[in-house]
């Protein structure tokens, strides 16, 4: 079978198995409830307490380690500061905080991390004033070589890139723009050893500027990856948002298949809403990581989830899940 690699034998549904299961299953819910007291119940009992959900005394966070973890800190910023959220980074196991100005790289390397993507030092949000608009390619060149500068001194392998909102050009033109402007700066970015990833964005979900990008251009894998492809770097790459490919395309794992090592970056999210990684959302986080695996990408995977909740709670549950 698919699911986990077992094989169901004809022992595994008998009716005695069937038994001892259920009562495996009833003494551990029973032993929950006892050790967990029923004075403080509300009335609901956690499946996932139930199911071996850690204590509130276990280490949380990476254990495996197959994936390269990074925590995105721009959700976090109303929660905590650079150094707290550096703080909790490492306790869960993460090696970089990411998408940070480079002025608070040096609080980074106090903390033993790194900053997996670099931002644009622009005006404005950087995703709107891309390379699908030759009006920005002189000033884009210059921000980006300088942050391939710093990320190159630093040891942050990627710098982030956006096609840019789709204004007065048609797909083709922006695309076409999109190809030279990139090629321009592709050399560097090799020189250099720094990878420039463009970023995908979704267009549909109009609820809040940091969950949809109404008018972005580079709103499709297919459309980014034609612009790749033609670029011919291997130092421009993709970056792949589980949420965004969800929300626009879907069949995110044939599409990480598809995109291979292409792939030079990857972000989380739940969708709808852009939230926790947890069961009030649609996207099944372990599969899509064991096939990251399965490509053998090597780069990070950043959690950029808004959190709803307990933001540390939050994370740590993504970290653990995307822990395969």
């Amino acid at each position: 079978m698919k699911n986990g690699g077992m094989k169901k034998t004809a022992s595994s549904s008998s009716p005695t198995n069937d038994s001892i299961s259920r009562r495996a299953l009833f003494k551990g819910a029973t032993a929950g409830l006892l050790t967990g007291g029923l004075g403080g119940c509300s009335g609901k009992v956690s499946v996932s307490g139930i199911l071996g959900e850690p204590s509130s005394g276990a280490k949380r966070g990476v254990r495996k380690g197959r994936i390269n973890q990074s925590v995105v800190s721009w959700c976090f910023a109303d929660h905590w500061s650079v150094h707290e959220t550096c703080e909790q980074a490492v306790k869960l196991g993460c090696k970089s905080v990411e998408l940070i100005a480079t002025e608070h790289w040096p609080e980074l390397k106090k903390h033993g991390l790194t900053c997996a993507i670099a931002t644009l030092p622009v005006d404005g949000p950087p995703f709107i004033k891309g390379y699908n608009n030759p009006e920005y390619h002189d000033m884009l060149l210059e921000v980006t070589k300088k942050t391939i500068d710093d990320s190159a001194d630093f040891g942050c392998p990627n710098v982030i890139a956006f096609t840019g909102y789709a204004e007065k050009f048609s797909p083709e033109e922006g695309a076409k723009n999109c190809v030279e402007g990139f090629k321009k700066v592709a050399g560097y970015a090799e020189k250099k050893g720094v990878t420039v990833c463009l970023e995908m964005l979704n267009t549909r979900d109009d609820s809040d500027p940091n969950k949809g990008h109404p008018g972005y251009q580079g709103d499709h894998i297919d459309y980014c990856m034609d612009i790749l492809n033609a670029v011919g770097s291997p130092r421009v790459k993709l970056l792949f948002d589980v949420y965004h490919v969800q929300i626009m395309d879907g069949d995110v794992i044939r599409r990480i298949r598809q995109c291979g090592d292409m792939i030079g970056h990857v972000h989380t999210a739940g969708n709808p809403g852009r939230g926790e990684l947890d069961d009030t959302q649609e996207i099944n986080y372990p599969p899509i990581m064991e096939a990251l695996l399965e490509i053998k990408y090597k780069g990070f995977v950043g959690q950029e989830f808004i959190p709803t909740r307990d933001p540390e709670q939050g994370l740590a549950e993504a970290v653990e899940l995307c822990d395969v």
